[in-house]
């Protein structure tokens, strides 16, 4: 059976987790590496770092705060942001990084997706997709949701794993931060077109949430403000998707032991 992944989402700016809703409105939580740190203890699979204000600042990632969080960590760690070259690519993997997330550079410039897949493998290319619906479709969004292109997600989905990408990092815009639930049907529709692993972001409000976007064709769910705000808890969220049926990795039973 395979088994899927519970990845904590850190959305960092100036040094700081922010979460807001639909990439708005911005609530300041803790440091990436001490949250990160707390997350990998209670049982999250892997962390994403993502630096919401380089490309729009157009600056490269903060470096100093990923190695900061990869040396706090011993699960893999997906850092975004202001990459925008293979070189810097190389560099935030040196950093410390597992994987390396890619929108905006890859949508203007496609090519980097083949060329880090090369250089690096496409195990280390994550390509995130953030999607706003328009109509019955989607629409891929850059430079943090400001700029909504032409490009239809499902269509992009396909290319950039036909560049290369190792795994596509979905968002729903329309649900980020609101807490009604993933955009299953977008899961679905990307889930149905490639043969790479997809995570699911956006809109988790509690765990059914998480269950309902894995049944969609999700490989794996990421979570943010739910955590964040001490609403849920990563072991306990495993622990309902254990229950659920989902073969998830080192889930806390109520005993305190690990399955």
């Amino acid at each position: 059976m395979l088994t899927r992944r519970l990845i904590v989402c850190l959305d960092v700016d100036s040094g700081r987790v922010k979460k807001g809703t639909r990439f708005r409105n911005l609530r300041t939580h803790g440091t990436p590496a001490q949250m990160a740190s707390a997350y990998e203890r209670d049982g999250a699979d892997e962390i994403v770092f993502l630096d919401i204000s380089a490309t729009i600042a157009g600056r490269q990632t903060m470096l100093d705060e990923v190695r900061s969080t990869a040396d706090a960590l011993t699960i893999p760690l997906t850092v975004g942001g202001g990459v925008r070259s293979v070189n810097h690519i190389a560099e935030t993997l040196r950093a410390g990084a597992d994987k390396v997330a890619i929108n905006t550079a890859a949508v203007e410039r496609p090519a980097l997706i083949t060329g880090a897949a090369r250089k690096f493998g496409a195990q280390c290319v994550v390509v995130s997709i953030d999607a706003q619906r328009n109509g019955g479709g989607w629409q891929v969004a850059t430079y943090g949701g400001r700029c909504i292109t032409s490009l239809d997600a499902v269509q992009w989905s396909e290319r950039a794993v036909a560049l290369g990408a190792g795994e596509l990092l979905v968002t729903s815009i329309d649900r980020d931060g609101t807490a009604q639930g993933y955009d299953t049907a977008l899961m679905r529709a990307i889930g149905d077109r490639v043969r790479v692993p997809v995570i699911a972001s956006g809109g988790a409000g509690n765990a059914a949430h998480l269950a309902e976007a894995l049944r969609s064709g999700a490989d794996a769910v990421l979570v943010a403000g739910i955590v964040h705000r001490g609403e849920e808890t990563v072991a306990g969220l495993k622990a309902y998707l254990a229950r659920a049926g989902f073969a998830m990795r080192d889930v806390v039973q109520e005993t305190g032991s690990l399955a």
